[in-house]
């Protein structure tokens, strides 16, 4: 279940694995008295449940540089036909299965060819697909979010990030975050990330002039 960390890992993300394993602990935790019908509620990811999201959380864990590329041929590089075969793999007969496979994976380092910092970001953001729907609220440490939100500020690896927020002046209110030049868009550094990452709802939370670019930036997440 776990990889060794690549040296580059350890070197540009020190203390990054913890902090995953503490934040699919917690979602675990938040979804363990779930009903049917909010297992079944879309989530922030078009297209995808609450269950499915969570399947493809287990999958991304699952998965290391080598069957990833297996998978990845075996779809002839169609990238959204295998995260449909994983999420499928990994998805269960009932959502106590999906859970239970999710609480396997917690402690694993195991990735696809990402930087742990990656692996991070996606934790986090899938994780707030999932709540936010549901209601569930949860506190994220800043400086956890601080570190996803410098991350994704430079990078468009897996979701579009760094180009969404060009041209725009993200100011975060509750923590060091800053990046860019234009017009403004502030608020908690959560909102921020939900937001560079393609989550319009998010930009319900922010303010400043840059608001409504970025909005009409955020697509299918």
């Amino acid at each position: 279940m776990t990889d060794p960390e690549p040296a580059a890992d350890r070197s540009r993300g020190t203390g990054v694995w913890p902090l995953i394993r503490t934040e699919r602990a917690a979602l675990a935790a938040d979804l363990e008295d779930l009903t049917d019908d909010q297992w079944a509620a879309p989530s922030l990811c078009t297209g995808l449940t609450v269950r499915e999201v969570l399947a493809h959380m287990t999958a991304g864990a699952s998965l290391n540089a080598v069957s990833w590329l297996t998978g990845v041929i075996r779809c002839r590089f169609d990238f959204d036909k295998q995260v449909a075969m994983r999420l499928a793999e990994q998805l269960g007969a009932t959502p106590a299965e999906t859970l239970e496979r999710f609480r396997r994976i917690v402690p694993s380092t195991t990735k696809p060819p990402l930087p742990a910092i990656a692996m991070l970001g996606e934790t986090l953001v899938h994780g707030e697909d999932i709540r936010r729907p549901l209601g569930i609220r949860h506190h994220h440490p800043v400086e956890v979010v601080t570190r996803v939100a410098e991350y994704y500020q430079g990078s468009d690896l897996v979701v579009v990030a760094r180009k969404r927020i060009d041209g725009l002046r993200l100011t975060a209110d509750d923590g060091p975050f800053t990046t860019g030049s234009g017009p403004v868009v502030s608020g908690p550094t959560s909102a921020l990330v939900m937001a560079m990452t393609g989550r319009a709802t998010y930009c319900n939370d922010l303010e400043g002039d840059g608001v409504e670019l970025l909005r009409s930036r955020c697509g299918n997440g």
